[in-house]
């Protein structure tokens, strides 16, 4: 696997209540997954992650790699608190490698087990105390059994049921400590009650970003935010969470707004209109939207003016409306006045920001359609890949 055709595509891990504890993370393949396990496609993996190991102040990545991994000197660059290293039970088992597991975890580092049995995990009790996490295929026959074992022998080691392919299966297998690795979050819909229409505080939320579109003066918009103590704590929450990375504290609405500018403002007034879902709201969701914005704002930062390449996170958001506030992205244009450019890529994936759109999603699947979309913008797999790292480092630290 060589690093020009290889893009990166994620599978986000989720608590029981849809919190995401992290990534896992592979090169897409020519229709499947490829293969990364010990081979040259988990060096360039691991050398990818480790290249922006700082930029993640919290969330997890997980990949795989062998056993000469935990010797690599490779490894040791990685930032441990963040990056999980998935080997199998046969990496594992002989007496150098647990050596080198123990070693590993000695320095900080992170390990999780793959595809193991409870057979195969009576018989290894040495095993365990290396380990952080163990992955189990969904509908694995012994997940109960091993879920009550682990629970007694090693407390603190997490069980994580992968390839979830759906919310129904989701919610059937997780909670009591399991994890899951949901594997198609971003286009898999959700049965909810929600009533379909945008509630008192979306309203509110649309007529700020009115005024935010039309530049309204900014003491209006500070009285606006005053009156509402709840949305002031939260600009302030947002402005000063990792994510901006400042020096110093913000310590009032005006303040954060001068500081933002009006475009930010209007991204974090999209970023808190698709928290109004109460009803079904999704924290994986609401990161997947975060994460899919930022990821194409950076794209477009290399060919595009600064104005659009923020309307491209406006496009990234708004293309995940409809699984967050459960109304079609058509009744929420309706209510706004967007760039033209920027309804076109959200309703047919056409003009300048459509090509945009598409590749980001085609990076959260693993059919490999990112090197042809990617080929047809002139971007690098270099280039694509530290962008979607970026991203995700930070989606996971912006606080809302």
């Amino acid at each position: 696997m060589s690093r020009e055709n290889s893009f990166l595509f994620r599978v986000p891990l989720l608590d029981a209540k849809q919190h995401v504890i992290g990534y896992r993370l592979a090169f897409q393949g020519d229709g499947a997954a490829s293969e990364t396990s010990g081979g040259a496609g988990a060096d360039l993996l691991l050398t990818l992650v480790a290249g922006r190991s700082g930029e993640n102040r919290s969330g997890l990545y997980f990949m795989e790699t062998g056993p000469a991994g935990l010797s690599d000197e490779l490894v040791q660059t990685l930032s441990p608190p963040t990056a999980v290293l998935v080997l199998k039970p046969n990496d594992l088992l002989a007496e150098n490698h647990l050596a080198l597991a123990s070693s590993f975890r000695e320095k900080g580092g992170v390990l999780a087990l793959r595809d193991a049995s409870l057979d195969l995990l009576k018989a290894n009790g040495p095993l365990l105390p290396h380990l952080s996490y163990i992955f189990l295929p969904h509908g694995h026959p012994d997940l109960g059994e091993i879920a009550d074992w682990s629970r007694r022998r090693q407390p603190d080691m997490a069980l994580i049921v992968d390839a979830i392919p759906g919310w129904r299966e989701f919610e059937a297998c997780t909670g009591s400590g399991i994890h899951g690795v949901f594997q198609n979050l971003c286009a898999a819909r959700r049965e909810t009650s929600s009533p379909g229409k945008l509630g008192p505080q979306a309203q509110q939320i649309l007529q700020l970003m009115h005024m935010v579109q039309g530049d309204a003066d900014i003491r209006h918009l500070e009285k606006v935010l005053k009156s509402d103590v709840a949305l002031s704590y939260k600009l302030l929450r947002y402005i000063n969470s990792a994510g901006f990375g400042l020096e110093f504290e913000i310590d009032s609405p005006r303040h954060a707004v001068a500081m933002l500018g009006y475009a930010p403002m209007f991204r974090w007034l999209l970023l808190l209109l698709v928290r109004t879902n109460t009803v079904a709201f999704s924290p994986a969701l609401m990161q997947a939207a975060m994460v899919r914005g930022r990821f194409a704002e950076l794209l477009g930062q290399g060919f595009l003016s600064r104005r659009e390449a923020e309307n491209l996170f406006v496009v990234g958001m708004f293309s995940f409306l409809d699984h967050l506030l459960g109304i079609p992205v058509q009744e929420v244009l309706k209510q706004l006045t967007l760039p033209e450019t920027v309804s076109q890529a959200l309703l047919s994936r056409e003009g300048v920001y459509g090509p945009v759109l598409a590749l980001v999603e085609a990076c959260e699947q693993v059919d490999g359609r990112a090197a042809h979309l990617a080929q047809a913008l002139s971007m690098t797999a270099a280039h694509v890949n530290e962008a979607h790292l970026s991203a995700l480092a930070w989606a996971q630290n912006i606080k809302l």
